[in-house]
């Protein structure tokens, strides 16, 4: 099976977007009169709010419509995405790109989409691997572009485990005392970033300890906020380590720590993924350790090089990936300099 990178690179600490190169003949496509469907598993994402954004400029900077652009809401619900996937096939749209409300659905919809005969480009939330192959053993015009998730968590782990464990050892146990927060336990970002954070920390080999089982907190932050708080008031100071999915629930886990009257980077620390603004900000001022800056201007903007690649008769890669990049104090200006 086949894979693509593409993305960021780094030139003297400064982050520049490198986006996957477009096939010659995807170049010279006139895609005025082209139609793409675009479904978001949810317009309330912080991070999705971000990449279609992007995504939708691009595709207009790219030579699209906007009339010929429609992005629909899924609302977090599988019948309602289906609903809306169905309408565009009917509709005739020469193009979709989805952010799956449930990435296990993805062999229902990549049959009924490759039985129109429409190129799909799936975004975000990566399907089995197993569903990849199927679509390189058939030849299909259907790609994922995104980030590998268990990078993003393996980034979290060493962001963590830099610090030593003198820095962490708050309680003198010799062990990193952590709670972990996941987003939807059925989503398998938050499934490798949940393993491989906690994975990194053990192989920098320092000895791990879970306070208490995973909690779900959907990706929102009051879920952060509300399972931070009963964590803190539960494990009070033998709680040394929040990791959390991604920063919406990591700024909800920062008000319960602020509330608590505990500090970032004095008795206790906190990572997340994404990079939003706040979270940036929070990273410079130091009441957050550090995220992961999960690149949407590089996801959107090879998403929609795919699709384009597609309608150019441009085979394409079933996996197409992009790196994250860890943020600390250290690169978060740059970092915040280059999403302005």
């Amino acid at each position: 099976m086949s894979k693509k990178w593409f993305g960021i690179a780094l030139s003297a600490a400064l982050i520049g977007t490198a986006m996957c190169a477009i096939p010659a003949a995807a170049e010279e496509a006139d895609v005025a009169d082209k139609k793409v469907g675009i479904c978001i598993y949810q317009f309330a994402d912080n991070f999705m709010t971000l990449f279609r954004g992007e995504l939708e400029n691009y595709l207009v900077d790219q030579g699209f419509t906007a009339e010929n652009i429609t992005i629909q809401d899924g609302k977090n619900d599988i019948n309602e995405q289906s609903n809306q996937i169905d309408a565009f096939i009917a509709d005739g749209v020469d193009a979709l790109i989805i952010n799956l409300v449930d990435p296990s659905n993805a062999p229902t919809v990549t049959d009924k989409v490759v039985a129109a005969g429409i190129p799909l480009v799936y975004i975000n939330r990566e399907p089995e691997e197993s569903e990849e192959q199927r679509w390189a053993d058939n030849g299909w015009n259907v790609t994922y572009v995104g980030c590998d998730a268990r990078q993003s968590g393996t980034y979290q782990g060493e962001i963590i485990a830099d610090l030593g464990i003198d820095a962490i050892d708050f309680n003198g146990n010799g062990k990193v005392d952590y709670v972990m927060v996941m987003g939807d336990p059925a989503n398998s970002d938050a499934q490798y970033r949940t393993e491989f954070s906690i994975k990194a920390v053990e192989e920098a080999g320092l000895e791990v300890n879970a306070l208490r089982d995973t909690q779900i907190g959907n990706w929102q932050q009051e879920e952060g906020n509300r399972i931070v708080t009963n964590d803190l008031a539960q494990f009070a100071d033998d709680l040394e380590v929040v990791f959390c999915n991604n920063d919406a629930m990591a700024l909800g886990a920062l008000e319960a720590i602020k509330a608590a009257g505990r500090t970032v980077g004095e008795d206790i620390y906190l990572v997340g993924v994404d990079a939003l603004d706040e979270a940036i900000d929070d990273v410079i001022d130091g009441s957050m350790t550090g995220t992961v800056f999960n690149n949407h201007i590089a996801q959107a903007d090879g998403a929609a090089d795919a699709a384009i690649a597609f309608l150019a008769g441009e085979a394409q890669d079933v996996q197409q990936y992009c790196d994250y990049v860890k943020v600390t104090k250290e690169n978060a200006e740059d970092i915040k300099a280059l999403l302005q």
